[in-house]
């Protein structure tokens, strides 16, 4: 059975999934993961989603304000063995649902080009390519996204 939870960034089972996401992106990132790194604490956030198959936490998201109207895609992940069976589009749909539901009416975020299953996640949700926004201006390998909700 497949459950998501909306919690915060206290949630155990979130944090989990995040060292295993962190652990990911040094190795993908290589030496730019530091600099990546600054970007993603996840101290005080306000709006996590972790997808559950049977109880065991397979994937992740979270948002945080970006700006009055939007609100910014965070910590995406789905572990390895949970990969290509749909949870990260249930986990983004769910968190897409949740800032309608504040009054936001766009998403923004930002990934790596050498993350090609994010990539692709994006666009078949309907994310559009935007320049590079804040401190990913400037940076080869960042590739920002947006969605109207």
């Amino acid at each position: 059975m497949i459950t998501l939870m909306r919690t915060d960034s206290s949630n155990p089972d979130f944090i989990a999934l995040v060292k295993l996401l962190d652990a990911y992106l040094a190795e993908k990132d290589g030496r730019d993961h530091d600099f990546y790194n600054q970007f993603n604490k996840i101290v005080n956030l306000k709006n996590v989603v972790v997808c559950y198959e049977n109880e065991t936490p397979i994937a992740c998201g979270a948002m945080k304000e970006f700006d009055e109207n939007s609100m910014e895609v965070k910590r995406m992940f789905t572990s390895p063995e949970a990969r290509g069976k749909g949870f990260a589009s249930l986990v983004l749909t769910e968190l897409e649902i949740w800032a309608a539901e504040l009054d936001y009416n766009k998403c923004v975020l930002e990934t790596g080009k050498r993350q090609v299953e994010a990539l692709a996640l994006y666009k078949k949700q309907g994310y559009v390519l935007i320049p590079n926004y804040g401190q990913y201006i400037g940076m080869d390998n960042s590739v920002c996204f947006q969605k109207k909700i």
